[in-house]
């Protein structure tokens, strides 16, 4: 198990250093003068020269990628903002946990409303209840997040206000953002649900142990639910990724004040430094998330287990 563990380990770095290099590129291609944006449009020539030469702007692509991961490796420094002058890491963490606990409340509202949807289809399979639950997940699956975060701050803030429409500090408020963003995983996580229950209660050995006369409850949970939820736990983990970079749209939506948030506004000021650190914590999130996934996964089918025995 550990030599699988490291294994995974291993493969996670040259992830992240993909992903580093295409945000370089994609930033480094982007229009703009990032020097123009930050010091003002009657900022003269000597100043903005004297910016660009401070950060590195003038250097040659490759050397500037190189340079950074050299120092976020070694030093743990992923720079300055343009913006706010302050560490990267420190404008980053002040505003992550809250990312993380919307990304956090929206996986649990999406496994608590998606496994037991699928579990409840698949048993009932064909029945009204069952078309009803399909039609819920492929709606969830198809209306995107922001339109459906402005359909529900219009009808639950605006015209029966119920809830609030911005912010992240109170229960109320969190329904609506964390309901708004785990919608989507929660269609596939029934769906998936649902197709790996129907494989399960079709083998042998359920029809054996229904033969002993067990209850069809113990046989559904104790019997059929273990093993089809080891392809549903690989699901909720990617979800759980795809959460955390939904989250960008979401926290504009609702005006949270969230890592995606601050990576929008850093992008229209061309805050170069704050966008690269964003996109490295959402990427090291989702890699650490994969990982947890994977050895889930190994614990929950011995196969894999076998496998790194020697």
């Amino acid at each position: 198990m550990w030599r699988y563990a490291l294994k995974r380990i291993f493969l996670l770095l040259p992830v992240l250093a993909g992903v580093m290099f295409f945000v370089f590129l994609l930033l480094y291609i982007t229009p703009g003068d990032p020097a123009r944006l930050t010091l003002g449009e009657y900022a003269s020539e000597e100043a903005i020269r004297e910016f660009r030469d401070r950060e590195g702007l003038d250097d040659p692509f490759l050397i500037r990628f190189f340079n950074y991961m050299y120092k976020a490796v070694r030093y743990g420094d992923i720079g300055y903002s343009y913006v706010t002058k302050n560490p990267v890491a420190h404008d980053i963490a002040s505003v992550f946990p809250a990312t993380v606990k919307l990304a956090f409340l929206a996986m649990c509202a999406a496994v608590l409303m998606g496994v037991p949807f699928g579990i409840i289809s698949a048993v009932r399979q064909y029945s009204v209840t069952d078309t009803a639950l399909m039609f819920l997940a492929m709606a969830g699956a198809s209306i995107p997040s922001f339109w459906l975060g402005l359909f529900l701050i219009l009808f639950f803030s605006v015209e029966l206000g119920l809830l609030p429409s911005s912010g992240f500090d109170t229960p109320a408020a969190m329904l609506l953002p964390a309901f708004t963003l785990g919608l989507h995983s929660m269609a596939l996580i029934t769906r998936m649900t649902r197709s790996s229950m129907l494989e399960a209660i079709r083998q042998d050995y359920i029809r054996t142990a229904r033969s002993k006369g067990q209850l069809e409850k113990i046989v559904i949970w104790r019997h059929a639910l273990g093993n089809a939820l080891i392809p549903v736990v690989t699901v909720i983990g990617f979800q759980f990724g795809h959460i955390l970079g939904g989250a960008v749209l979401i926290e504009s939506v609702f005006s949270i004040p969230g890592i995606g948030r601050l990576m929008v506004e850093s992008v229209k000021m061309r805050d170069y430094p704050v966008v690269q650190g964003g996109v490295l914590c959402i990427a090291l999130a989702f890699s650490l998330v994969t990982l947890c996934v994977d050895l889930g996964y190994a614990w929950l089918d011995p196969r894999i287990k076998a496998q790194y025995k020697n």
